[in-house]
């Protein structure tokens, strides 16, 4: 089911296809976050390519990890963006109140990407780190 065309989805320019998970095709994405992410996208004002969201806990990122991370509680998302366009998203938002920022500038361009969550009750926030 689309939320799109549920009238209190938070995130018009996101779909919940673009957010589902890519191993179990659930989307259990918090509104809150969502939130948070299209007052984001307002502000940048330019599309935002969404590499990952959610994540089930039997996804394989989230499998091989201790603890499944943010993506597991609906509350981050990878954005596929490099170069001064990285720099603007990452610059916008740390005014936005994003806690939890990953940097992922080398390699190809279409392997670059910012990594923003917020609101992780189980990890030390703020936080800043890079890939």
């Amino acid at each position: 089911m689309s939320w799109q065309s549920d009238s209190k989805w938070p995130a018009p320019n996101f779909s919940s296809e673009e957010l589902a998970c890519s191993h179990c095709g659930e989307e259990e994405m918090d509104h809150a976050f969502l939130k948070k992410l299209q007052d984001l996208r307002s502000d940048f004002g330019s599309p935002m390519i969404i590499t990952s969201a959610y994540r089930c806990e039997d996804h394989p990122n989230e499998k091989s990890k201790k603890v499944p991370g943010a993506h597991c509680q609906g509350k981050a998302v990878d954005i596929l963006i490099n170069r001064s366009e990285a720099y603007r998203l990452l610059s916008l938002a740390l005014q936005h109140g994003f806690t939890g920022i990953g940097v992922a500038q080398k390699g190809y361009n279409n392997s670059r990407f910012i990594h923003l969550d917020w609101n992780v009750e189980d990890k030390p926030r703020p936080t800043i780190w890079s890939y």
